[in-house]
C-alpha cells in the first residue's frame, strides 16, 4: 500500500512537472489575439518619446509600466543603480566651403561639449590605422568615415586621435536624409574627440567634392555632455514550485531621436503581453519566472552588466533576450548545443504554427545575453523580421510607433509566451553554470574576441602565442 501511494505521487509530481499541451495551446491562441501589447507600447511611445536612459521621458516611463503592470495584478519593483550617462544638446555640423550650409548629423553619446572649431576634411575611408597613417598632413583635420566600415568603434577613433585628427564624421548606412544615433563608449568614458554621423547624402557629397579635389572645411560645435546618472531596471517575479529560475530579459531604453518604437519597444511590449498572458494561463509554474527591463543598453549594456552578477548564486536555467524580435522565424540556441533537443521539441509543439527557419545555433555580440553568457548562464534568442521598409528607421528619428504593424507584438508574444512556458515546466532542464573555459571557447568558436575586445568586454586571459 504504501509502496503505491509512493509510485503515485511521484507520477503526480513527473505529470505536473512538464508542460500541458493545453495550456501552451490557449497561451498561444490567447496572446496572438491581444492587441494589448501593442495598445501599451503606443501610449509608452506617444506620451514619453524617446527613453534616453537617465532621461525624464525614461523615467516617465518606467513608472508607468510599474503602474500598468499593477494593474494586471503583477508586483514589479524598480532596481536603481549609476551610471555613465550622456545628455544631447544642440550641436552642430555646418560645412563652410564650397558651400555654407548646416548639415543633418548627431553626435555619438559620450561625445563631450567643446568650443566651435573650424577643420578641412579628409577622406579616412574604413578607417583602418594603416591607411590614416599613411594620409599627407592629417593633423587638425577632421576624417570622413565610409558607412559601412568593419573597423570596429574605438579603433578607427584611437587611429584618429594617434594621427593628431579632430573629429570624425561617419557617413550613414541608408540613404532617406536619416541619422544613425550610436554611442560612443561601452565603458562609458567621455571621448577624447568628437564623432558625428552624418546623412548618407550629405556625407557622399561631400566625399564626391574631396574626390574631385576640392577644398571641403566644416565648423562642429558639441554641447552634449557626459554625467552620471541615475536609472534603474524593472523585475517583476512570478514564483514557481521550485527557485529554479529563467529569464527573460529586455532592452528598455531607446535612443531620444525617435520614440524608440522598434528598438526596442518590440522588447518592451512582448515582455508586458508575456506577463500578462502568463498571469492568466499559467500563474504557477515549475520554474521561477523573472522578467527583466534593462536600461542602458544602448550605451554599453549597462542594466544587464548591473542584473547578470546579482543573480550568480541563485539556479539560473536559461535566460531569453527580446531584441528586435518581429515577427518571428526561428529560435537560436546562442551556440549551446545541449539546449537544441529542447528547442526542437518546442518548435515541432507549434504544430502548423513552427517557425519557418526551425531552430539556429549562432552566437551573437552586442544585446544584453551577453552578460548572463559571461556569468556561466545558457542564453536564448529568437530571429524575427521587421519588414524592410520600417527596420531602415533603427536609430532615427522615424523609429516611431506608426512603422509597427499591430500585428507584430501579438505573434511574436505567441511564440515567446510558449517557449518561456515550456522551458518553465521542461523536466531535466539544468541550472549547471557553462565554465569560463566553455564560455571563452564558445566566443572563440563564433570569433567575437576581436570586437568585444573593442569594446572593452573581453573578460579572458589573451591566449600565448
Amino acid at each position: 500500500m504504501l509502496k503505491s501511494l509512493l509510485l503515485s505521487l511521484l507520477l503526480a509530481t513527473a505529470l505536473c512537472a512538464q508542460p500541458d499541451q493545453k495550456v501552451q495551446d490557449a497561451i498561444y491562441a490567447d496572446a496572438v489575439t491581444d492587441p494589448a501589447g501593442h495598445d501599451f507600447l503606443t501610449r509608452l511611445c506617444d506620451d514619453f518619446g524617446g527613453r534616453l536612459t537617465g532621461s525624464p521621458q525614461n523615467w516617465g516611463a518606467l513608472e508607468r509600466t510599474v503602474a500598468e503592470l499593477k494593474t494586471l495584478g503583477i508586483e514589479a519593483r524598480l532596481e536603481k543603480y549609476q551610471m555613465p550617462g550622456w545628455v544631447r544638446g544642440d550641436d552642430e555640423l555646418t560645412m563652410l566651403t564650397p558651400v555654407h550650409r548646416r548639415l543633418r548629423a548627431v553626435a555619438l553619446s559620450y561625445c563631450q561639449p567643446h568650443e566651435p572649431f573650424e577643420a578641412e576634411l579628409v577622406d579616412i575611408g574604413d578607417g583602418r590605422a594603416e591607411d590614416i597613417a599613411k594620409l599627407t598632413a592629417p593633423a587638425g583635420k577632421v576624417g570622413l568615415l565610409s558607412p559601412n566600415t568593419s573597423v570596429p568603434r574605438g579603433q578607427y577613433e584611437t587611429a584618429a586621435i594617434k594621427a593628431g585628427m579632430r573629429g570624425i564624421i561617419w557617413i550613414n548606412r541608408v540613404n532617406g536624409g536619416q541619422v544613425l544615433a550610436r554611442s560612443g563608449s561601452f565603458q562609458g568614458q567621455p571621448m577624447i574627440i568628437p564623432v558625428y554621423n552624418v546623412t548618407q547624402e550629405e556625407g557622399y557629397w561631400m566625399r564626391r567634392l574631396l574626390e574631385r579635389g576640392q577644398s571641403v572645411k566644416v565648423r562642429l560645435h558639441t554641447r552634449s555632455y557626459c554625467q552620471e546618472v541615475e536609472t534603474a531596471n524593472i523585475v517583476a517575479t512570478l514564483p514557481g514550485r521550485t527557485a529554479d529560475t529563467i529569464v527573460v530579459g529586455a532592452h528598455f531604453d531607446s535612443w531620444d531621436l525617435g520614440q524608440g518604437a522598434m528598438d526596442n519597444g518590440t522588447g518592451t511590449a512582448q515582455l508586458y503581453a508575456l506577463a500578462k498572458v502568463l498571469k492568466k494561463h499559467a500563474p504557477l509554474n515549475e520554474r521561477t519566472i523573472e522578467l527583466v527591463w534593462f536600461n542602458g543598453e544602448e550605451q554599453g549594456l549597462w542594466g544587464s552588466r548591473v542584473h547578470a552578477p546579482t543573480i550568480k548564486d541563485r539556479p539560473v536555467a536559461a535566460m531569453i533576450n527580446l531584441d528586435m524580435v518581429g515577427f518571428p522565424l526561428s529560435v537560436n540556441s546562442l551556440g549551446y548545443d545541449d539546449l537544441l533537443p529542447l528547442l526542437e521539441r518546442y518548435n515541432a509543439s507549434l504544430g502548423e504554427k513552427k517557425l519557418k527557419q526551425g531552430v539556429g545555433n549562432i552566437n551573437w555580440f552586442g544585446s544584453d545575453h551577453t552578460p548572463y553568457q559571461l556569468e556561466g548562464i545558457r542564453a536564448i534568442t529568437f530571429g524575427g523580421i521587421i519588414p524592410p521598409e520600417s527596420v531602415r528607421y533603427y536609430h532615427d528619428l522615424a523609429d516611431t510607433i506608426d512603422k509597427l504593424d499591430p500585428k507584430l507584438i501579438p505573434e511574436s508574444t505567441a511564440a515567446i509566451a510558449t517557449l518561456v512556458y515550456r522551458l518553465a515546466n521542461e523536466p531535466g532542464l539544468t541550472t549547471t553554470r557553462v565554465s569560463a573555459a566553455d564560455t571563452e571557447a564558445l566566443f572563440r568558436k563564433f570569433a567575437l574576441e576581436t570586437r568585444m575586445k573593442g569594446v572593452g568586454l573581453w573578460p579572458f586571459a589573451d591566449t600565448a602565442p
